[in-house]
């Protein structure tokens, strides 16, 4: 069995942009290349991207997940993974399923009436679980500043918060469709408005040109940002990621 990389692209949720990129850097290499150029993954290849999936999902960047890799790729070092793998989101599920409990327990008593308890309608909703990967990337500092400031903002707040998000992400698929340069005016006036919302996240201290231009390569290199920008748009992610470059070293240098 072998599937081509539009095949692999789709049923993963991700692009073939990242699937070429993760063979550029020897993560994924196709099992067959055609004499078109077409690239075709085998079962083994399939399996290894679920890892290399997988492991993105827990946080861990390209460099560390191709020293992963390397420690061993045979079926029995995979079988080995996928077991851990699989107990994380055997617990991932379960937390899910306490959250759609504790969603239905409310509207139930929202509906009749009843008393709500705070045990009850808080019950699986954790944001703390990415704690782990933001002190891994910024420090323990950032996580606990972003921490207070996030739980300090309204559900209104909040809410209008991830819009600003939404919104700039389809104003930049919208150039990108329209054929504007990374370095226009038009991408650069979104650009700003980018940095000035991850400021506000960042509490008002604005990221470095080195810090700035890495957010924008994360969008490329994580499959979850990358899906992100690209549900707007193919290719909206490394438009992005261009953008953010060209802002940094023209505003923050």
């Amino acid at each position: 069995m072998e599937w081509s990389i539009q095949e692999i692209a789709r049923t993963a949720g991700t692009t073939s942009r990242t699937l070429r990129h993760y063979g550029e850097l020897g993560l994924l290499r196709p099992s067959r290349v055609a004499a078109n150029g077409y690239r075709y993954y085998d079962e083994h290849a399939l399996v290894r991207l679920q890892r290399i999936l997988l492991l993105r999902e827990l946080g861990l960047g390209l460099p560390a997940i191709a020293e992963v890799l390397d420690g061993g790729d045979g079926p029995e070092d995979a079988a080995a993974a996928l077991g851990t793998h699989l107990e994380l989101l055997v617990r991932e599920r379960r937390r899910i399923g306490r959250q759609i409990a504790s969603v239905k327990t409310t509207l139930r008593k929202l509906r009749e009436g009843e008393p709500l308890m705070a045990e009850e309608v808080l019950d699986g909703f954790d944001h703390t679980r990415y704690e782990e990967e933001v002190t891994r990337r910024w420090g323990k500092t950032a996580y606990e500043r972003g921490d207070r400031w996030w739980r300090s903002l309204s559900e209104e707040q909040r809410q209008d918060f991830q819009r600003r998000q939404r919104d700039i992400a389809r104003d930049f698929a919208a150039a990108h469709a329209a054929g504007e340069a990374p370095d226009g005016a038009a991408a650069q006036g979104i650009t700003r408005r980018q940095y000035e919302w991850i400021s506000a996240g960042w509490q008002g201290q604005g990221p470095s040109a080195e810090a700035f231009a890495g957010l924008g390569q994360m969008y490329v290199d994580d499959p979850r940002f990358t899906a992100n920008y690209d549900a707007h748009g193919e290719g909206t992610a490394v438009f992005v990621r261009d953008a953010m470059r060209v802002y940094a070293d023209r505003n923050l240098g």
